[in-house]
């Protein structure tokens, strides 16, 4: 299993991480890797080993950036997460009317072939002897599968993440 690297941005810096799920999400990780001190073309592998291996020091720059990202936010008027969500949802929303008016069938026919391509990925991984050199390649696809995955579901069903931050929210507060 992958370390999952948004989980930790999560936890240090919630308004960074609700920028990853929408559209301000370039500016989020460019934040987050220069607040790592990685490069501009840095991967979620090399985002995900960085902070695996982070001290504690690095959490606090993550923290410092994740500031800085909020003031400038602020300045183009978003003062919150709950504002960043309302431009993924309404992001979503706009998918979702488009999908409706236009009766276009390529975002459909696309979460069929990812859904199958993800499935038969993970019975390939089950079933099959995986050459050594060909297992990286094979667990880059697969992240990136199950990764789109989770977004599709999102997109027909729905996503957890306002739920997920209203617990949050209410497990801070005292009743």
């Amino acid at each position: 299993m992958t370390f999952d690297w948004k989980n930790v941005v999560a936890n240090v810096a919630p308004m960074l991480a609700t920028a990853l799920g929408g559209p301000l999400a370039g500016g989020a990780v460019a934040v987050i890797t220069k607040a790592l001190g990685l490069g501009d073309d840095a991967t979620d592998a090399e985002i995900a080993r960085k902070l695996a291996e982070a001290d504690p020091s690095t959490l606090v720059e993550l923290k410092k950036a994740e500031q800085e990202f909020a003031a400038r936010m602020a300045e183009m008027g978003f003062k919150n997460e709950a504002d960043l969500e309302k431009i993924a949802a309404d992001d979503r929303a706009d998918a979702r009317h488009r999908e409706a008016s236009v009766m276009d069938w390529t975002p459909r026919i696309l979460a069929y072939l990812v859904t199958a391509g993800f499935f038969t990925m993970l019975a390939f991984m089950v079933f099959a002897e995986i050459p050594e050199r060909s297992k990286d390649p094979i667990y880059i696809l697969l992240g990136t599968l199950g990764g789109t995955f989770s977004s599709i579901i999102a997109y027909y069903f729905g996503s957890t993440a306002g739920g997920q931050k209203k617990s949050e929210l209410l497990a801070k507060n005292k009743p």
